[in-house]
């Protein structure tokens, strides 16, 4: 199969990740995590993420090469993750890139963080469809996007995040209720033996408003922790299998609800999931229950491709290159609060007409 073969680098948070994509199709994919060094800590660490991205970056493009059976020679294209993210670990993340592009002779392109997790839904399923509605959910995120052609024209927000994104509230719960860090598996894992209807969480920003599409999941953490001090002042054991299914319940409905109220209101038949949360399967059951009700196609990558890696870079890469979007400047930098207009760094002249 011929085309441009893609190498991608992501190395915003605490996964060092190196892809390489051809003509939409996956010919590698690793990651290095450095989860285990953050866990005593109860959340990642940048200075230790960083590190462990400078230890990690070589033998995982080495190891992403050899999966592929390429050599450096043969890449004819590198994108990395310019932002969002740690700042340390995206400049880690840039350096390498850089270096790589350098070496092989071939263009940069500089992606944003949140573009890939979407195009890693094209990795398993094909081209998006147009236009589509994309739910993220991971650990810092949480929006609701309307997709067209995901490199070729500005991204639609219909609602963010106004505090805590979905995993981050499942990291907090999760150490409220003392489970391991990182808690979205935990709760998932401690759920699987709880009653979702023992315990009553609010649903936060469901009953209409200015904004419909906005999230919010400090006040359901804030209800949870709450819950737990109100078990711990009367010398009650805490139910932590009950509190992780309720809240597990509470996120899930809340995230597919908005979601299939956007499909709605936008006549979109399509939605994709995507994002680290995208992983829990309480989401990914309601989410595809209400779906089938609505008529409503679901995609979500498989869970390898979900949190991050540098797979859903690569894709965003081979969607540039055979877009003939311009590479990088050589003086490109990161951006860790980038915010998510369009795909790449160096937009389109596709997209700058239309956004004049």
């Amino acid at each position: 199969m011929g085309g441009p073969v893609v190498l991608g680098i992501e190395s915003s948070c605490d996964e060092t990740g190196a892809g390489i994509v051809r003509n939409g199709k996956l010919l590698a994919h690793v990651v290095a995590s450095s989860m285990d060094e953050h866990a005593r800590f109860g959340g990642v660490v940048p200075e230790i993420a960083a590190r462990a991205h400078l230890q990690s970056f070589t033998p995982v493009v080495r190891q992403a090469l050899d999966q592929a059976g390429l050599r450096l020679g043969q890449i004819d294209a590198v994108a990395v993750t310019t932002g969002p993210g740690l700042s340390g670990a995206l400049q880690v993340g840039l350096a390498g890139a850089k270096s790589l592009a350098y070496a092989a002779g071939v263009p940069l392109y500089g992606v944003h963080h949140l573009a890939g997790h979407v195009a890693a839904d094209t990795l398993e399923h094909g081209p998006l469809p147009t236009p589509c509605v994309v739910l993220i959910v991971s650990g810092g995120h949480t929006s609701l996007l309307l997709v067209r052609d995901l490199v070729r024209e500005p991204i639609l927000h219909l609602g963010d995040t106004l505090d805590d994104a979905a995993g981050e509230c499942f990291d907090k719960v999760a150490r409220i209720l003392g489970l391991p860090y990182p808690g979205g598996p935990a709760v998932d894992r401690a759920a699987r033996d709880g009653d979702p209807r023992a315990v009553h969480f609010p649903r936060p920003l469901t009953r209409g408003g200015d904004d419909p599409y906005a999230f919010s999941f400090s006040g359901l953490k804030t209800a949870a922790a709450r819950w737990v001090e109100k078990h711990r002042l009367q010398g009650i054991d805490v139910p932590v299998a009950d509190g992780a299914a309720a809240l597990q319940e509470a996120v899930a409905d809340v995230l597919s609800r908005k979601a299939l109220a956007a499909c709605k209101a936008y006549d979109v038949t399509t939605l994709i999931v995507v994002g680290g949360v995208a992983a829990n399967s309480r989401v990914r059951a309601l989410t595809e229950q209400r779906c089938a009700a609505a008529g409503v196609e679901l995609r979500v990558p498989p869970m390898t491709l979900c949190t991050d890696n540098g797979a859903m870079i690569a894709a965003v890469g081979d969607l540039l290159v055979r877009s003939d979007a311009e590479p990088a400047p050589l003086d490109v930098s990161t951006d860790p609060s980038a915010p998510l207009k369009y795909a790449s760094l160096t937009p389109l002249p596709a997209q700058l007409a239309r956004a004049a």
